[in-house]
């Protein structure tokens, strides 16, 4: 079989050593804008930016990032798929941990979702609460993204039109005190990170330069205090070499919805490892990936504005944030633990039972569970308000809060 040929921009011949697939032209074109208004950026500090920049810019540069760009990026034609695209089954047993916290706090609460992606979830989520007679008052979805929220209102009129009144969407967090459940399923992992390397003389930070090949690291002093200080607790016993990364941005996220949340619970699932594993001497390369059209690769400066880049999270830094913010940490555990613990099993058995259609829902919850699979790799994290005495349902068969 004759290769690809990879013509002159220079996105498409970066894909071409990763064994990546061509871009096209369109989509080149696209990304040189982008590379473009990377440049002027880093002309603009001094030659270079952190990679936090960078990343935040990839993914989210209004109308030319990864985020706010037009392709399509969930399920089978974009770059990866998320768990309520692999199956129903998940969206249902988010939403009968959701109907439990909706129960305690009566008729005014509400439910927030950050980062719809496609509106499987959502459009899920409310059939079922409407299953449970359970309904919140109002379904909010935070999204930055023009398209996707084209996207998301297209598949909530497509497969839950009578429920789509109940349904608005939000820019901007929102101002006022919330009471109800705020949802965020892989929104965290794509927020943007800092990177260090350890060397003889301590810990630096990665920066982006670039010349006429294309974007380049350059490591230089760490570029703020509260980057400074928590390497200075996480360095001290890793060898020189070792790299990783640092969300700050996924932290302040967390406690600005924190401080908004009146009563209530903020549920995170991600995938990610409390610090001591993250953080653990063998991981020595991070955990930074990126995903372009279904194929992963660990280079971050390709493609901008045509590929996702993703970390893993630190759950413990999290919990820390949360307590901060003066919420509560209500539970910790795997996401085939607390599947099972919200039903996942009951939910399959009320699903067709046609032989197709059973076959398929059966690889689904496989690849929800098990520990090759989704199951351990990613995890299922509630903080809250208001709510100590209630037990969460998806906590109950096993709360892994003792290895944070």
């Amino acid at each position: 079989m004759n290769q690809p040929v990879y013509p002159r921009t220079r996105a498409q011949r970066a894909a071409a050593p990763l064994g990546l697939p061509d871009p096209g032209s369109d989509a080149a074109a696209h990304s040189a804008r982008l590379s473009a208004l990377l440049r002027r950026e880093m002309d603009g500090n001094g030659g270079a930016i952190s990679f936090a920049r960078f990343m935040e810019m990839a993914l989210y540069a209004p109308g030319l990032g990864y985020y706010s760009g037009g392709s399509r990026k969930f399920g089978a034609e974009g770059d990866f798929v998320t768990a309520p695209e692999i199956s129903p089954l998940f969206s249902r047993c988010i939403a009968r941990q959701a109907h439990q916290v909706l129960e305690v706090l009566g008729d005014d609460g509400v439910i927030v979702e950050a980062g719809a992606g496609s509106g499987v979830m959502a459009a899920e989520v409310l059939l079922e609460l409407e299953r449970l007679n359970g309904l919140p008052r109002s379904y909010f979805i935070l999204e930055l993204s023009a398209e996707l929220r084209e996207r998301q209102r297209a598949t909530l009129q497509c497969s839950a039109a009578h429920l789509l009144e109940r349904v608005e969407w939000l820019d901007t967090q929102p101002q006022s005190p919330l009471r109800g459940v705020v949802l965020a399923n892989e929104l965290l992992d794509a927020m943007p990170v800092h990177l260090f390397r350890v060397g003889e003389h301590g810990a630096e930070e990665l920066f982006v330069t670039y010349d006429e090949d294309g974007f380049h690291w350059r490591c230089a002093p760490v570029s703020n205090r509260p980057l400074e200080e928590r390497l200075q607790r996480i360095t001290s016993s890793l060898p020189d070499g070792y790299q990783s990364e640092i969300g700050l941005a996924a932290e302040r996220w967390l406690h600005t919805v924190g401080t908004l949340l009146e009563e209530g619970v903020i549920l995170l699932i991600d995938y990610g490892f409390p610090e001591h594993e993250f953080y653990h001497p063998q991981r020595n390369g991070g955990t930074l990936m990126c995903h372009y059209r279904h194929r992963a690769h660990p280079d971050p400066l390709i493609l901008p504005g045509l590929q996702d880049i993703t970390c893993h999270v630190n759950f413990t830094a999290l919990a820390e944030t949360a307590t901060a913010a003066g919420l509560e940490l209500y539970g910790y555990t795997t996401q085939a633990h607390f599947l099972l613990a919200t039903g996942l099993e009951q939910a399959l058995r009320e699903m067709p039972d046609g032989l197709p259609d059973r076959l398929r829902l059966s690889q689904q919850v496989r690849t929800l569970t098990m520990p090759q699979e989704m199951g351990e790799l990613f995890k299922v994290m509630a903080v809250g308000r208001g709510l100590a005495e209630i037990p969460l349902q998806g906590f109950m068969l096993r709360d892994l809060r003792g290895k944070l």
